[in-house]
């Protein structure tokens, strides 16, 4: 029998709405720059593949901070962990309020390393903490992300025009909830020795050998590029199509809201099913049907397809992460699950917003693209339809 020596000073209530804080911050540093990279590529005179970069550089650090997470977890444990990432996503988002594309650069490379740290940590701490409500909390902490994401979509261009200081101001105010995060994790941050980072230790899942664990991975980066995809060129898609930027960081922040209910109810209702692979197919396929319904329907439809496609997407990104806490046995598999499928899997991630933005490039138009898009859901669909058997790693694979 394992003794817990994280004693908290709060109850599981007042845990659960720290956690909800910290996820909130965990998308501002992603959503923010979308609304204001037709301004930034003006104002700067960067190139398209400067503007690309831009948008894919913080999701391939969040693979490299993601890779972090093991490291954390002996030294710190998952709670001084969270707090580090955090800590490292204020600095960042400060960093940016300095103006110019170096900072901008450095400040987004830096708030994703501490994205990727942070996110990785909290499925171990859902698993440790809540794991016979496992879908609900994951789900929650999701839908606060999303609230996050669609709060900067929608706000920063705003915020640009209220606070008449230019693109980089309106970026560095996002550092602000980010302190309160920041202040409010504290006292749960106590630094715990490696061996009761997390109950019932195994240190050597030989994850990488597993193919569930590569499906889990490969279905969490593959779902995750179509959310960064749609962060970071969705405005320019919708601009592209006669919207004022206002206009279209409103529908974008409108989609962003809507992934937070979709991200709540998909991972809640899934995570009591009998296996996911349902789920997983069918949000996919919503997703992908109505963005090309924002690219091409007709304008009076744009409404509603943001509101849906906002859901479905919600409810992927919940079901990434909820079949990285179903498919494992325990809060250390967990966090190495964990770690393997955001670190690899928002590597691979990083991919979807640098060719989205090629194909654009390339073409000229927006139908390379969304085709691109489409691809990318069609391999997370074939990766979902291994990660949401009911398995775990480490176990014999059992029939279909």
């Amino acid at each position: 029998m394992t003794t817990r020596t994280d004693a908290r000073p709060h109850n599981p209530l007042l845990v659960g709405l720290a956690v909800t804080l910290v996820a909130f911050n965990l998308r501002p540093a992603l959503t923010s720059v979308g609304p204001l990279l037709t301004q930034i590529v003006a104002e700067t005179g960067c190139s398209a593949t400067t503007a690309t970069a831009l948008t894919t550089l913080p999701v391939l650090c969040l693979g490299i901070g993601g890779a972090f997470g093991p490291p954390a977890i002996r030294r710190l444990g998952v709670d001084a962990g969270i707090l580090a990432g955090l800590v490292a996503v204020l600095a960042g988002l400060l960093l940016r309020g300095l103006g110019g594309l170096p900072a901008l650069f450095a400040g987004a490379a830096l708030s994703g390393l501490g994205i990727g740290l942070s996110g990785v940590l909290l499925p171990a701490l859902v698993k440790r903490d809540f794991s016979r409500r496992a879908g609900r909390a994951t789900g929650l902490y999701t839908m606060a992300l999303c609230i996050g994401a669609g709060a900067a979509a929608g706000l920063t261009v705003p915020l640009e025009h209220w606070l008449g200081q230019g693109w980089a101001a309106a970026l560095a105010f996002w550092a602000l909830p980010a302190l309160i995060a920041v202040v409010a994790w504290i006292p749960f941050a106590r630094p715990r020795p490696a061996a009761a980072a997390v109950p019932s230790a195994r240190p050597t899942l030989r994850l990488w050998q597993e193919p569930l664990a590569w499906q889990v991975a490969g279905f969490m980066g593959l779902q995750s590029s179509l959310a960064y995809i749609q962060f970071g060129w969705l405005p320019a898609m919708l601009q592209g199509r006669g919207l004022d930027p206002v206009e279209a960081g409103y529908l974008t922040a409108l989609s962003a809201f809507a992934q937070a209910p979709g991200a709540l109810v998909v991972p809640t209702l899934a995570a009591g099913a009998s296996d996911q692979r349902g789920w997983i197919v069918g949000s996919l396929f919503v997703t992908v049907s109505v963005f090309a319904a924002l690219g091409f329907g007709p304008a009076r439809g744009m409404l509603p397809a943001a509101i849906v496609q906002g859901f479905a997407l919600g409810g992927c990104f919940g079901l990434g992460l909820t079949v990285i806490v179903l498919r494992a046995r325990d809060a250390a598999s967990a966090g190495a699950l964990s770690a393997m499928a955001q670190g690899f899997g928002y590597t691979l991630a990083s991919l979807g917003p640098f060719g989205f933005g090629l194909a654009h490039e390339i073409s000229g138009g927006w139908g390379l693209p969304t085709l691109l898009f489409a691809s990318v859901a069609l391999g997370a669909a074939l990766c979902g339809l291994g990660a949401g058997r009911n398995q775990h790693v480490g176990q014999a694979p059992r029939g279909p």
